[in-house]
C-alpha cells in the first residue's frame, strides 16, 4: 500500500484533537510536514506527531515538492485563499467545513482542482463513518417504508467571546458552525437538497446566529427540519445530537454523535417493535484521509463529492439569505 505524504497547514484545535490523530491511524498516510505561523507551536506538533519537517510558513509548506496532499483546519474565512494556492501548487486539498462560504466559491476551487489535476474534498468525517452508512442503506432499502420526514439537530454550549465562533467577521454562528452538519446529514440520507427553504433565528449582542431553525420541503413531499444553536450552559461542554426519521412504515431514531466513534447504535420501530442495532465504528477522521488517499492511489472519488458539497452550500446560503446572514465573500 503506498503513503501518502500529507501537510498540515495550521495548528488549529480540530487539528490537534482529532484529524492529525486520525492522520496517524491512517494506514495510507504519512506526517510529511506541518506548517503554522507560531514556529514553537509547530515545533511542539512536530515532536508531539511525529512530522519530519515543520515550517512557519505555509507557502513553504505548499513549495515542498515532496507533500502530495494537504489538510487544511484553518479558520472559514482562509479556506478559500489556502486552499486555492495549494491546489495551484498541484496539491491534493482536504479542506475543513465549510469548505467556504458560498456555492460560487466552492465552484471557482473545484474548477481550479480540475484545471492542476488534483482532489479537492470537504472534511466532513462523520459522512465516511459505518454508522451514518447503516442508516442511509435502512432507507435505500426501504426498511420504514418512504421517507416522509428527517430531523436533524446540533446544539452546544456557548462560547467564550474570544472564540472565532463568536464572531461575525470570522463567519462564526451556528450555521457554519453546526448547521452544516445538520443540512449535511438530512441531504445524505435524502439524496437530495430541498425545493424550498424556510429559517428563523435568534441572535447574539455581537450579532451572530445562536439558534437557527430551517423548514424543508422536497418536491415529493417529504418534509424535513433542522435546528442548530450554541444556547447550551457556557460552564460545561454540552451538545445534543439528535437524528430522526419517519417512514411510511416505520421510523428511525439516533442520539448517537455526530463524528462518535466506538459501538453506536440507532433503534428501527416498527409494526410495535424496537430494534436496537449496533454499528463498530472507526475514528472518523482517518477514515476521510484514507479514503482520500485512495481516490489519489487507487482511482476512487471523492466520498464528498463536488456536486453534495456545491449543492449544500446552496442551501446553507439559502438559509442565510432568509434570515438575514448572508456571507459577504472578500475576494
Amino acid at each position: 500500500m503506498r503513503k501518502i505524504n500529507w501537510g498540515v497547514l495550521g495548528t488549529a484545535g480540530i487539528a490537534k484533537g482529532q484529524t492529525i490523530p486520525g492522520m496517524k491511524l491512517a494506514k495510507n498516510c504519512t506526517l510529511h510536514a506541518i506548517a503554522g505561523r507560531d514556529l514553537k507551536k509547530v515545533l511542539t506538533y512536530q515532536e508531539a506527531f511525529g512530522f519530519r519537517k515543520a515550517y512557519d510558513s505555509y507557502d513553504q509548506l505548499l513549495e515542498d515538492p515532496e507533500v502530495e496532499a494537504v489538510y487544511i483546519p484553518l479558520p472559514n474565512t482562509l479556506h478559500y485563499e489556502w486552499a486555492k494556492k495549494a491546489l495551484q501548487h498541484g496539491k491534493h486539498v482536504l479542506c475543513e467545513k465549510p469548505l467556504v462560504p458560498t456555492a460560487r466559491e466552492a465552484e471557482e476551487l473545484f474548477r481550479t482542482a480540475d484545471e492542476n489535476g488534483v482532489f479537492l474534498m470537504e472534511a466532513f468525517a462523520y459522512l465516511h463513518s459505518p454508522w451514518v452508512a447503516a442508516i442511509k442503506e435502512e432507507l435505500d432499502s426501504q426498511t420504514i417504508g418512504k421517507v416522509l420526514y428527517i430531523e436533524s439537530q446540533f446544539l452546544t454550549s456557548d462560547y467564550n467571546l474570544s472564540n472565532i465562533r463568536m464572531r461575525r467577521e470570522t463567519l462564526g454562528g451556528s450555521v457554519y458552525d453546526l448547521g452544516c452538519y445538520t443540512a449535511t446529514m438530512i441531504a445524505w440520507m435524502l439524496g437530495s437538497q430541498p425545493d424550498d427553504v424556510q429559517a428563523c433565528s435568534t441572535f447574539s449582542p455581537e450579532g451572530v446566529d445562536a439558534l437557527t431553525s430551517a423548514v424543508f420541503t422536497y418536491r415529493d413531499g417529504t418534509k424535513a427540519m433542522m435546528n442548530c444553536g450554541m444556547v447550551l450552559r457556557t460552564d460545561a461542554d454540552l451538545r445534543i445530537d439528535q437524528l430522526r426519521i419517519e417512514g411510511t412504515e416505520g421510523s428511525i431514531r439516533s442520539t448517537g454523535e455526530f463524528n462518535g466513534c466506538g459501538d453506536m447504535t440507532y433503534t428501527i420501530i416498527k409494526n410495535g417493535t424496537r430494534t436496537v442495532k449496533t454499528v463498530s465504528v472507526p475514528q472518523n477522521y482517518s477514515l476521510e484521509v484514507e479514503q482520500l488517499g485512495r481516490c489519489i492511489t487507487d482511482g476512487e472519488k471523492p466520498l464528498v463529492s463536488r456536486e453534495f458539497t456545491i449543492g449544500t452550500l446552496r442551501t446553507i446560503g439559502k438559509i442565510l439569505e432568509q434570515i438575514g446572514y448572508s456571507a459577504n465573500p472578500s475576494h
